[in-house]
């Protein structure tokens, strides 16, 4: 069977499996072995040989230790009263500036992402806080819900994230820099909507009841003390991991400790909320970590079918400009996302566009940042959204209409993308530097 014919028979098992419904990793698992065996006549020891190796090595992944980490410290702070504080500490500081207390969705996504590693996570959390409140105060809904809807996948971009770690171990690239890589991005991201947000705002004739009260030395005081603890986890995580005193797996055990300490002094701290946190961490990090492994064999799959290399050829021979190549790949990934989350995603996509990608030049590092904004576009997207699902029940509104609200922040985040590509020093300064 020739290379052609193999890969058509990868890229058939991989439609028909996953349109049965069948788990991914299931998924994976069928198309590497029957591409092993069927298209290029692997015997069923050479095959567990192959497979026991591959996953084994991708098994005991130091890198992959912090995932089960972060996702336990952001457990625990999802159930103590960090982001009721957050809201606290951030409304008096952005009261007064044209779009008021919607840019706490923006600055709360922000920041809360910055400890929480996931994007559903900081929507649900953040939401819950912000929604009501907003509502409440008479502020703009369609505004209100579309920034949240936006600035809530920022958990996937602002590091410590679980999709930069994927990603990484994937591709096999140091998930410091990667860290360091989203940092710019997702800050330039979040100015685009809170700009969007004071233009709208500005330019409205709507204008909320909201307090009118100065600024005294009081206020200030209370607004410190609320986000002192969200800045403590971050200061710490973010700082050792940048200064290199710890990796990121070090860091997340750091973190949790300190989250746990906070919950304590909180009193919010039980052996049953520690039991329930603890399950749904190992929970997710299994589902992940076995992604990532079946993923790791389809990757040497493809390596014996030398489809890399097919596919860079036929790009080469096709004469597609490295811009063409990533304009092909977002709609690409834009269409997956309609279908699909972003873990699926990427650890069907890495090992077949990562080495083409490469071979057109661009860093790694930098494909690593454009990916990750690729999921977020794929949470905006029906009818597989998953912040338009969580908005639609946080506020009970069509899941049209909450689609038309997050639109205006789709299209910020494509002309992020956009700058993000002409000027890739933004997501590389940082990563140079360490």
């Amino acid at each position: 069977m020739t290379t052609l014919d193999a890969t058509v028979l990868l890229l058939g098992l991989l439609v028909v499996t996953l349109g049965a419904g069948i788990w991914i990793f299931s998924a994976l698992l069928i198309v590497s072995i029957a591409s092993l065996y069927l298209g290029l006549g692997f015997s069923p020891d050479r095959i567990g040989a192959i497979a026991s190796k591959v996953i084994a090595n991708k098994a005991v992944s130091w890198e992959l230790a912090a995932v089960p980490i972060f996702l336990w410290m952001g457990e625990i702070i999802l159930r103590t009263d960090l982001s009721q504080r957050l809201f606290r500490g951030l409304s008096p500081l952005v009261a007064r500036i044209p779009g008021g207390l919607i840019h706490t969705n923006v600055l709360g996504c922000t920041v809360f992402a910055a400890i929480s590693g996931s994007g559903t996570a900081t929507t649900a959390t953040v939401g819950k806080i912000t929604i009501p409140e907003l509502t409440r105060r008479g502020y703009n809904t369609s505004l209100s819900v579309g920034s949240l809807a936006g600035a809530g996948s920022f958990g996937l971009l602002i590091p410590p994230s679980i999709a930069m770690i994927v990603y990484g171990v994937l591709a096999e690239v140091s998930i410091t820099r990667l860290f360091a890589a989203g940092v710019l991005p997702g800050l330039m991201m979040a100015g685009l909507f809170s700009g969007y947000i004071a233009i709208r705002s500005a330019i409205s004739r709507h204008k909320p009841e909201d307090a009118t009260e100065r600024m005294t030395m009081r206020i200030l005081f209370t607004s410190v003390r609320d986000l002192m603890p969200i800045t403590l986890v971050m200061v710490v995580v973010l700082g050792s991991i940048y200064s290199g005193l710890a990796t990121p797996s070090e860091a997340a055990a750091v973190g949790l400790a300190i989250a746990m300490v906070i919950a304590g002094i909180g009193r919010q701290l039980s052996h049953r909320m520690l039991l329930e946190t603890l399950l749904n961490a190992v929970r997710v990090s299994t589902m992940l970590c076995v992604l990532i492994a079946t993923s790791s064999l389809l990757s040497a799959c493809l390596a014996y079918m030398n489809l890399p290399e097919e596919i860079k050829t036929w790009f080469s021979q096709a004469a597609f400009s490295p811009y063409m190549l990533l304009f092909v790949l977002a709609l690409l990934y834009i269409v997956m996302g309609m279908f699909l989350d972003g873990t699926s995603i990427t650890v069907m996509t890495v090992p077949i566009v990562l080495p083409v990608v490469v071979a057109a030049g661009f860093d790694p590092i930098w494909f690593g940042v454009f990916l990750i904004i690729m999921i977020e576009l794929s949470a905006l997207t029906p009818p597989i959204g998953l912040n338009l699902f969580i908005l639609q029940g946080l506020t009970g509104r069509a899941i049209n209409r909450v689609t038309l609200d997050a639109l205006p922040f789709f299209l910020l985040m494509c002309f992020g993308t956009l700058i993000l590509t002409l000027f890739p020093i933004i997501a590389l300064w940082l990563p140079s530097l360490l």
